[in-house]
């Protein structure tokens, strides 16, 4: 614990807290842990409709740069995509300390020094940790994505994810010869999943040759109950998508068991274990969020 605050002040220093950019605007360098949030989305289990990991996912308090595409953006104009995530990480590894994790690494990030660091957040992570690339790294940066992804991974233990699969920068052989333990399918194979039949053929036979080479698939952007019935008959293994929790400051959310069920658990147990205060799905009490999820199971046929 001593560690991680040492690592917590880092990037506090007041050395970058003044800096503006021609505009007046504070430059992206300039961002400190204080100006940094961090939200998590639950991947939930297909198969037992428990919570498998949760995501992070950046906000940044400034209104400025509160898309994160923005935040973004500008790391990479200022070229300063790796302290970026860096100052991600350590507020997301203090909020989140013993779930699952799938963490975010930027494209730009694995030609910056700042990952490879021994004394990165990365290095100190207890719990199971996934780190997320795009597919598009792996298309335009294959050798340098390979050999940083291939150092950090084997020194914290990390599981490999490729994000966005689908988007259209497919090449298979090099994004396979990556080994990833899991992948995420893009949200655009998602949408209309449960309308479009060639659509669903096409997901069916990714999530068959996913799972030929070893890797766990997850369904990205379930929004709609008939969503989450294509999603589930593809054989994916996991799903994520407002349908199921938006992001939220909590990182354990035992409520969201509840949202998907065996088609043999019908009805609701007697008891939740480890319910909170208040539930994203509906964000509301325990009572009309477990009333939200017995409508869910109903209309879904679960």
């Amino acid at each position: 614990m001593a560690i991680k605050k040492q690592h917590l002040t880092w990037t506090s220093s007041r050395d970058h807290t003044q800096m503006l950019d021609s505009d007046g605007k504070r430059t992206v360098k300039s961002l400190a842990i204080d100006d940094i949030n961090v939200v998590f989305q639950p991947i939930v289990d297909l198969a037992t409709g428990k919570q498998f990991a949760v995501e992070a996912l950046v906000r940044c308090k400034l209104p400025e740069y509160a898309n994160p595409v923005d935040l973004f953006s500008g790391a990479e104009e200022e070229n300063a995509c790796g302290r970026l995530g860096r100052v991600i990480r350590e507020v997301t590894f203090d909020r989140c300390t013993n779930e699952t994790l799938f963490v975010n690494i930027h494209p730009a990030e694995l030609s910056s020094r700042w990952l490879v660091r021994t004394d990165d957040p990365l290095n100190f992570y207890s719990a199971a940790l996934c780190m997320e690339i795009t597919e598009s790294a792996t298309f335009e940066q294959y050798d340098l994505c390979a050999n940083v992804l291939k150092e950090v991974c084997a020194r914290t233990g990390a599981r490999l994810v490729i994000d966005d699969f689908g988007a259209g920068y497919s090449n298979l052989k090099r994004m396979l010869d990556l080994h990833p333990d899991v992948v995420k399918l893009d949200l655009t194979l998602v949408r209309g999943l449960d309308k479009h039949e060639r659509q669903r053929t096409l997901v069916d036979g990714l999530v068959g040759l996913c799972h030929d080479l070893g890797a766990k698939v997850v369904i990205e952007g379930v929004e709609t109950l008939d969503e989450l019935k294509a999603a589930r008959d593809t054989g994916a293994d996991y799903a994520q998508g407002f349908l199921l929790a938006r992001p939220s400051r909590s990182c354990q959310m035992a409520m969201f068991w509840t949202v998907i069920r065996r088609p043999a658990m019908r009805g609701l147990p007697p008891q939740i274990p480890g319910v909170a205060s208040t539930c994203a799905v509906s964000r509301s009490t325990p009572m009309r969020c477990l009333r939200h999820s017995a409508r869910i199971n109903l209309r879904a046929g679960f």
